[in-house]
């Protein structure tokens, strides 16, 4: 059924923007501080941060600056961190296993940062091309992504996060079938609790890049 609106004077929207408190009670969209995810890039490089050059005032900072920056984020009140690593290349390979190991860059990052401060939310990148000798998010075999391989190394990526203490996943590639994979894995090892946010809404960030 239609909805159907009464006529001026029956209806004035001024009437709900009249006040502050009024504003405040009829507002869509809140944005605030509690509404902010950081991304931060993870390296092996040993010493100070390293600039990106391609994204002015951005640094890839060590495991340790990266504890740090979550110490920062607790204290200005940013709820979560995103981790993106810049995988060693010499640890790339075309099958990606160092995605699922448990002392990858990304996972000590996590470690870190739940040992400084365990209350800032943890997001993790689940995707193999920080692992890919191709430059890949999928594995690939004689120039055919290969899907259903994909999606079993994916689940260990994904398990390998949750046993580092992930709070939030967030799958960035696009094969087929791995959100219920991974969501089975999950409840099968016993993390229940460990979230897998939709792309969609990471995409749709203002901010997104």
């Amino acid at each position: 059924m239609t909805p159907n609106q009464a006529p001026f004077p029956g209806l004035r929207f001024r009437r709900l923007r009249r006040t502050a408190a009024l504003r405040d009670l009829a507002q869509e969209h809140r944005l605030s501080v509690k509404d902010l995810i950081w991304p931060v890039f993870v390296t092996d490089v040993p010493g100070a941060d390293v600039e990106v050059p391609s994204m002015p005032g951005v640094v890839r900072r060590t495991v340790d600056g990266v504890a740090r920056a979550a110490e920062e984020a607790a204290t200005l009140g940013i709820p979560a961190i995103c981790l993106f690593p810049y995988t060693d290349p010499a640890l790339k390979t075309e099958t990606c296993e160092e995605a699922w190991n448990p002392d990858n860059l990304s996972n000590r990052a996590v470690r870190a940062i739940k040992a400084a401060v365990p209350e800032v939310a943890v997001m993790t990148d689940v995707a193999l091309d920080p692992y890919n000798a191709l430059g890949h998010d999928g594995i690939v075999r004689d120039g055919v992504i290969l899907n259903d391989e994909t999606v079993e190394a994916l689940v260990r990526m994904a398990l390998a996060q949750a046993e580092a203490g992930a709070d939030i996943l967030g799958p960035s590639d696009m094969m087929d079938g791995r959100i219920g994979a991974m969501r089975a894995g999950l409840e099968a090892a016993g993390h229940k609790d460990v979230a897998i946010l939709s792309y969609a809404a990471k995409y749709a960030s203002a901010f997104y890049g």
